[in-house]
């Protein structure tokens, strides 16, 4: 296997080598940083949901991180629809963020400034992305 040269890519991919679910992990610390977000899932089925909205969302990231195909628009669209079920939009952009640290636990050593200085990046465009649909 070839390693990305692009760096959030490199984390999600080193992710995959240690862990074959990030499903759990982002979720629990979703909701031990962010305790309201349990109410906001349904008992049942919800692991079925969260999964999905995780798989989107890691398409949505590596799509702006990298060649920005298109798939990064979904963002624009998950804060439309997170606004109209009255998700506050600083929640909405934590879990952005929620899924950069769990990368980073996972990584823990493989965690590189690179990787560090990508994902920040990362993280003020996703911010300055939903500044503009404010």
């Amino acid at each position: 296997m070839n390693a990305s040269p692009n760096p959030v890519e490199q984390s999600f991919e080193i992710a995959a080598t240690c862990c074959a679910d990030l499903t759990p992990l982002v979720y629990q610390r979703l909701s031990k940083e962010h305790p309201e977000t349990q109410a906001m899932f349904r008992s049942q089925g919800s692991e079925l949901v969260k999964g999905s909205m995780l798989a989107l969302t890691i398409e949505a990231i590596l799509d702006l991180a990298g060649e920005r195909r298109g798939h990064f628009r979904l963002i624009a669209c998950e804060i439309a629809s997170h606004d109209a079920y009255g998700t506050p939009r600083e929640l909405f952009l934590a879990f952005f963020a929620v899924i950069r640290d769990t990368l980073r636990d996972l990584l823990r050593d493989e965690w590189s400034p690179e990787i560090a200085q990508a994902w920040d990046q990362l993280l003020v465009e996703i911010d300055a992305f939903a500044a503009v649909q404010a």
